[in-house]
């Protein structure tokens, strides 16, 4: 299965949340459904986050990652208190998603409408 793309919102008249993030970040829906969790449970660690989507921890830690990777979600480590450490999750604010995407979508239809105008039919 490839990654969703922007070019795959269009002709879509009523496209959700979930689903421009995945097609504009490049990212799965279910690392986007993953995204929309942790903005709702933040701090949280992997198995919580297992817990609350009802997933594979692996397959969890992986969203984790592809997030972290796209700039959509941060990592800290807690110390625990009889020792050793947790790694927890935050996702960044809703806000700041909703102005990368609107950043990523105008440079997009930017390019695009470069397209148009330098088509040239004697260039064909």
């Amino acid at each position: 299965m490839t990654d969703p793309t922007i070019e795959d919102l269009v002709g879509d008249v009523s496209p959700s949340f979930g689903h421009v993030l995945s097609c504009v970040f490049g990212v799965q829906d279910h690392e986007s459904r993953t995204y929309l969790t942790l903005t709702a449970h933040p701090d949280s660690t992997v198995a919580e986050l297992a817990d609350v989507l009802d997933r594979d921890r692996s397959n969890v830690n992986r969203s984790l990652s592809t997030l972290r990777e796209k700039g959509l979600a941060e990592r800290r480590r807690r110390l625990l208190d009889d020792g050793g450490y947790v790694y927890q999750y935050t996702a960044i604010p809703i806000p700041e998603a909703k102005t990368r995407l609107h950043d990523a979508l105008d440079e997009w239809v930017a390019g695009v409408h470069d397209a148009i105008e330098a088509f040239d039919p004697a260039d064909r």
